[in-house]
C-alpha cells in the first residue's frame, strides 16, 4: 500500500491504543470540535465498493475511520460486502461453476433473485472479483473492475491497524444471518479483539439498522456502538416483533433517549438532518442533531456522495442538459460545510478527500490531498 508522507505525518500518526490524532482530537467520535471522516466502504467514488483498493484509497486521501458492511460466507468467514446478494457487486454471473447457485429468496421481506454469500464457502468466493456496482454514474471507479477480489473483515482490520485508523463495521440484515445460523456478532467482536480493539476508547464504532443487535451487544462489548436511522421504514427486528415504531419514531426525543441506553451515537440519512423537497432543495433543518446531543449521542450523517445526482440541488454544478452532468461533481464542499455547521460529528463519504479538506478548512489551512485517477419554526425529524 502506497501512504503519502502527509498521512504518516499526520492523519494515521498513531496515539495510545491505536486512535488516530484526529479522531483523539475529536473526543473519540462524540460530539466535539473535530467532526470524523468516515470512508463510506472505502473511498468508492474511486474504487470499487469494499476492496482493498478502495479502503486503501480512503485511507490516502485522509479518512478517519473505513467503513466495511460485514456479511457471511457458508463456512461462517465475514466478507465485505454491500449486500449478501452479490450480482451486482462481482462477477459471479460470468461464472459457469457457479449458475445453479442462482436463487430466490427473502431477505428482510424483500424479495430478491442472484447469488448469495452465504451458499459459497471462502475458498469460492475468492474465485470472483469484484465490479463498480454503479458503472454509469463512477466510470473512473469501474475502470478497476476486476483488479480485487472479495475482502474479509480481517484482512480489512489488519489494513486498518497497518494504516493507524479506525473501523467502523456494519452488521449487514443481522437478525437474517442468525437465523440461519451465521449470526456476525460472535466472528466480529472475535475479529476485533485480536487487533486489540476491545474499549470504548479504541477507534471502533459498530453500527446497524437493526436494535435488537445492538441491544445484545450492549452486554458483550465496551466498543461504541451506533443506532443507524432510515429517513423511511422501521427497523426489521421491531416490524418481525410487531412493534410499530419506525425510524421516524426512533429518531423523536423520546426515541433517541431510548437509543442512548444502548448506543453511543445516532447514524441518519442526512434527509433525517435536512429534508429536501421533491426537487431535491433542501429544506428548513430538523433539530435531530440538537435533540441527539441533548441525549448523550454522536451523530454521523450518512451518504456525502460528489455526483450532482446525488446532491442536494443547492450544491450541484454545471448545465444540467450537458452529457455527464448527473455524474460530474458538484459542491461538496459547501453541502459539507452546511453539515458541520448544523454540528454533526461526522460523515459516512464516498469521497473521503474532500471531507478531509473540509474538515482541516475549519481551523487549519487546506492541504493538498492526491485524488487518485477518475477513469419560521424548526421541524422536528
Amino acid at each position: 500500500m502506497i501512504v503519502f508522507p502527509w498521512v504518516l505525518a499526520g492523519v494515521v500518526s498513531l496515539l495510545p491504543g491505536g486512535m488516530t490524532a484526529v479522531s483523539a482530537a475529536h473526543g473519540a467520535g462524540g460530539p466535539g470540535p473535530r467532526p470524523i471522516v468516515i470512508g463510506h466502504r472505502g473511498a468508492c467514488a474511486y474504487r470499487p465498493e469494499h476492496t482493498l483498493l478502495s479502503y486503501e484509497t480512503a485511507v490516502q486521501m485522509g479518512a478517519d475511520f473505513i467503513e466495511p458492511d460485514l456479511v457471511s460466507t457458508r463456512d461462517h468467514v465475514l466478507v465485505a460486502r454491500h449486500e449478501n446478494e452479490i450480482s451486482a457487486t462481482t462477477d459471479v454471473a460470468t461464472h459457469p461453476e457457479f449458475a445453479t447457485r442462482r436463487t430466490t429468496k427473502v431477505i428482510d421481506g424483500r424479495r430478491l433473485t442472484g447469488w448469495f454469500t452465504e451458499d459459497f464457502t471462502l475458498e469460492e468466493l475468492r474465485t470472483l472479483r469484484a465490479v463498480e456496482r454503479l458503472p454509469g454514474l463512477r466510470p473512473g471507479s469501474a475502470a478497476f473492475d476486476g483488479r480485487a477480489r472479495i475482502a474479509t473483515f480481517d484482512e480489512i482490520a489488519a489494513l486498518a491497524r497497518r494504516a493507524g485508523v479506525g473501523l467502523y463495521p456494519e452488521t449487514k440484515h443481522p437478525g437474517y444471518f442468525a437465523s440461519i445460523g451465521l449470526p456476525l456478532e460472535e466472528p466480529m467482536l472475535a475479529t476485533l479483539g485480536r487487533y486489540g480493539w476491545r474499549e470504548r476508547s479504541d477507534p471502533v464504532f459498530i453500527q446497524s439498522f437493526e436494535t435488537a443487535n445492538l441491544k445484545a451487544l450492549r452486554g458483550r462489548t465496551r466498543l461504541r456502538l451506533i443506532q443507524l436511522l432510515e429517513s423511511s421504514g422501521a427497523p426489521q427486528d421491531l416490524v418481525l416483533a410487531g412493534d410499530p415504531r419506525t425510524y421516524r419514531d426512533l429518531s423523536t426525543p423520546e426515541g433517541l433517549r431510548e437509543i442512548a441506553t444502548y448506543a453511543d451515537g445516532i447514524g441518519p440519512s442526512v434527509r433525517l438532518v435536512v429534508p429536501t423537497d421533491a426537487g431535491g432543495t433542501l429544506q428548513a433543518p430538523t433539530t435531530l442533531v440538537e435533540d441527539a446531543h441533548r441525549a448523550g449521542l454522536a451523530v454521523h450523517v450518512w451518504t456525502i456522495r460528489p455526483e450532482n445526482s446525488q446532491l442536494p440541488a443547492d450544491f450541484r454544478v454545471g448545465d444540467p442538459a450537458a452529457p455527464g452532468y448527473a455524474s460530474a461533481h458538484g459542491d461538496v464542499a459547501g453541502w459539507l460545510r452546511r453539515l458541520y455547521e448544523l454540528g454533526v460529528d461526522g460523515v459516512f463519504t464516498d469521497d473521503p478527500g474532500i471531507a478531509r479538506r473540509t474538515v482541516d478548512g475549519l481551523r487549519t489551512p487546506v492541504r493538498p490531498v492526491p485524488r487518485p485517477p477518475s477513469g419560521a419554526a424548526r421541524p422536528r425529524s
